[in-house]
């Protein structure tokens, strides 16, 4: 299956099953495997006799001069035994005011991943300078994430908000795109808000940092 076809399979199993509890199940004939993790693409930029422009080591170094915020991504149970979901994301960005919508990116080998496209919602929660301790919980993988982690229901879709977070977004899966090793994925804005009044906590060249003011 080609790359496109990853991205479009992924949205046609959305659209077939709608909101959680909802929609048509493994009997009928719109349902498809819910999304799997998916395998990182032998993808290439030149021809396989010339050189690669930029290694992967150069490209981190040089990328991670660009000073980002820093989130967790988190989704109810999507069904099954599963419990909620979440990994710490940096990249995430605002997209557009009308309609409003969001935009994440995520790696295509995520095992979280499968697990917020079988629920078809997410929350965003921005992590404040304080935070850190919490964003490393979440960029592990295996562990139970969320234990010891109080957090409540988001309002629109039910994913874990995390408590203490100084600002939140809560969205529906809009639609999943292609982008080489990760998976664009565009969220619809269904309700979102600000909490504690506390600066960003920014990740710039593998380290944790804050704003000077918030020292």
């Amino acid at each position: 299956m080609g790359h496109a076809g990853m991205a479009a399979t992924v949205v046609r199993y959305l659209r077939s099953v709608g909101p959680p509890g909802s929609g048509p199940g493994p009997g009928s004939a719109a349902y498809e495997p819910e999304p799997s993790v998916l395998p990182r693409p032998d993808l290439r930029a030149v021809g396989e006799d010339e050189r690669a422009p930029v290694g992967p080591a150069e490209f981190r170094t040089v990328l991670g001069h660009f000073a980002s915020g820093v989130t967790v991504v988190t989704a109810p149970p999507g069904g099954g035994d599963d419990g909620p979901a979440g990994f710490a994301c940096q990249s995430f960005a605002s997209l557009s005011l009308d309609p409003p919508l969001v935009v994440f990116m995520v790696g295509r080998t995520s095992t979280s991943w499968p697990r917020i496209a079988r629920a078809g919602v997410f929350c965003v929660n921005v992590l404040g300078a304080g935070q850190g301790e919490l964003c490393r919980r979440f960029a592990v993988s295996g562990a139970d994430k969320f234990a010891g982690v109080p957090h409540s229901p988001a309002p629109a879709t039910g994913s874990p908000l995390l408590d203490g977070v100084p600002a939140w977004i809560d969205c529906r899966i809009h639609a999943v795109h292609t982008g080489g090793d990760h998976l664009i994925v565009v969220g619809r804005v269904e309700a979102l808000g600000a909490g504690a009044d506390e600066g960003p906590l920014l990740f710039h060249r593998g380290r944790f940092g804050r704003l000077a003011d918030d020292a």
